[in-house]
C-alpha cells in the first residue's frame, strides 16, 4: 500500500474525480454525479466551461506570473467591471476568502488608526459564523471547535447571537470599530440575516461611528442572484465585503471590495500580496464578471433557485416530513433542513449520483453552478426521492 503522505486534516470522501463538464463530475471509470457542490460555491459556471477553458489556456501561454512590482494588465479591467457595479472604489486582488477576510480585519482598523482613533479596534462578530481558518478568521468567529489546541485567539473580536440587533447594541463601546458578518451564513446552516437587522445595522453603524464588513466569500459574486447580496437591501451601505470563491470560476483567487474613505487608508505599504491578482487569475475572473453581471444570467438564478426550493417542498418535504422539516436560502445557495442526521441523508444522495455538503444546524447545502437548469433541479428532486425513501432501509 502506497504511503499517504498528505496532512490529514480532511475527511475525505473515498471518492475521486477525473473530470468535469458543466454540472456532472466524472469518475476514471466513466461514473456520472450531478455536481450540487460546485467545490462549496466555487465553480460557478460549471466544469470545464469553454470559455473559461480558452482564457486561462491563452494567458498561460504568454505569463503566469510577474508580481505587482509591476503592473499586470488585467487588474485594472477585473477591478473596474467590479467597482462599475457595486458600491466599491477599490479592489485589493488576493488568492482566497481567508486572505480576503484577513485584509478586510487590517482595513477596517487601519480606518480608525490614521484617523487619530488608535483605541477603537474591536470588532463585534457574531456566533455560528465561519470566515476562515487563519488566525484572525478563526478568532473572529469564536467557535471552539475551531480554536481548540490554538489558543490563545487574538484579541478584538466578540461575538454575539445572529440576527438579533439588541445584542449588537449592548456591545458598542467607545472602542467599537465595526462589525463583520456573512450576509447569509454559510458553513453554519444556509441562515441568510434578516432585511430589517441590516437596516438596523446600517442605521447604527452611521449613528455610532462604525465600519459595516461583510463577508460574501461564499453568498457573493452572483450565488443568490444578485452580483453581492447585500443589494437585497437597497439602503444598505456597506464599507467592506470579501468576496472569493465563485470569482475564480475554479481558480484560486479572492478580493477586497472597499469604499472610497476606507480605501484611502490603505496606503503602499500597508499590505499586499505575492500572488494575488497575477495573470492567470485575472484572465479567469474576468470572464466570469462577462457572466455573473448579465442580468439575464442573474434573472436565471433566482428563477432556477426559487424552483428548486419549490420542488424541494412540494415534492421532497411533504414526502418526508420524518426527514427533513423545511428549505431555506436564497437564489442557489440552497438548505434543506434535516429531522434525521444530515450526513447519512448526503450519504444516501451520494449512492444515487448526487453531490451535497453538509452545513451547520444538521442542514444539507445545496450550492450547485450558477449554470443549473430546470432540467438538472428535476433530475436532483428525483435522486433525491430515491435516496430518502432507501432511508428505513439501509
Amino acid at each position: 500500500m502506497m504511503k499517504n503522505s498528505t496532512l490529514q486534516v480532511y475527511n475525505t470522501i473515498d471518492l475521486s474525480f477525473d473530470h468535469g463538464d458543466g454540472v456532472y463530475l466524472y469518475t476514471e471509470d466513466g461514473t456520472r454525479y450531478l455536481d450540487f457542490t460546485s467545490g462549496i460555491g466555487v465553480t460557478c459556471l460549471g466544469h470545464s466551461h469553454p470559455a473559461l477553458v480558452s482564457a486561462l489556456t491563452e494567458q498561460a501561454g504568454k505569463l503566469w506570473h510577474c508580481s505587482n512590482l509591476f503592473k499586470i494588465k488585467g487588474q485594472e479591467s477585473v477591478a473596474k467591471k467590479i467597482t462599475d457595479h457595486s458600491f466599491a472604489e477599490k479592489v485589493f486582488f488576493c488568492n482566497s476568502g481567508a486572505e480576503a477576510i484577513e485584509a478586510g480585519i487590517k482595513a477596517l482598523r487601519r480606518y480608525f488608526y490614521t484617523n487619530g482613533k488608535k483605541k477603537k479596534n474591536k470588532i463585534i462578530c457574531v456566533k455560528n459564523a465561519f470566515h476562515g481558518r487563519t488566525y484572525a478568521a478563526i478568532s473572529a468567529s469564536g467557535q471552539s471547535r475551531m480554536l481548540e489546541g490554538f489558543l490563545p485567539a487574538l484579541n478584538g473580536f466578540e461575538q454575539v447571537e445572529f440576527n438579533n440587533i439588541d445584542a449588537i447594541n449592548k456591545k458598542i463601546d467607545h472602542n467599537t470599530a465595526g462589525i463583520l458578518i456573512e450576509t447569509i451564513q454559510g458553513e453554519g446552516g444556509i441562515t441568510p440575516a434578516n432585511k430589517k437587522y441590516l437596516r438596523d445595522l446600517n442605521d447604527i453603524a452611521k449613528e455610532k461611528d462604525l465600519l459595516l464588513f461583510f463577508d460574501e466569500v461564499q453568498c457573493g459574486v452572483g450565488r443568490t442572484g444578485k452580483f453581492l447580496a447585500v443589494e437585497w437591501v437597497k439602503s444598505l451601505k456597506p464599507n467592506i465585503v470579501s468576496i472569493a470563491k465563485g470569482i475564480g470560476g475554479g481558480f484560486p483567487l479572492g478580493a477586497l471590495l472597499l469604499d472610497k474613505k476606507v480605501s484611502k487608508t490603505m496606503t503602499p505599504g500597508s499590505h499586499g500580496s505575492t500572488f494575488g491578482g497575477n495573470p492567470l487569475g485575472m484572465a479567469v475572473a474576468d470572464v466570469v464578471l462577462n457572466y455573473v453581471l448579465k442580468e439575464d444570467f442573474l434573472d436565471h438564478i433566482r428563477y432556477v433557485g426559487y424552483n428548486l426550493r419549490e420542488k424541494l417542498k412540494e415534492k421532497i418535504i411533504a414526502k418526508y416530513p420524518d426527514l427533513v422539516t423545511g428549505v431555506r436560502g436564497v437564489g442557489l445557495m440552497v438548505g434543506l433542513v434535516a429531522k434525521e442526521n444530515n450526513e447519512k441523508l448526503i450519504r444516501l444522495m451520494r449512492k444515487q449520483r448526487l453531490l451535497t455538503v453538509k452545513a451547520g444546524m444538521n442542514v444539507i447545502r445545496m450550492l450547485p453552478p450558477l449554470t443549473l437548469e430546470m432540467k438538472h433541479v428535476d433530475e436532483a428532486i428525483e435522486k433525491i426521492d430515491k435516496a430518502f425513501s432507501e432511508f428505513n432501509h439501509e
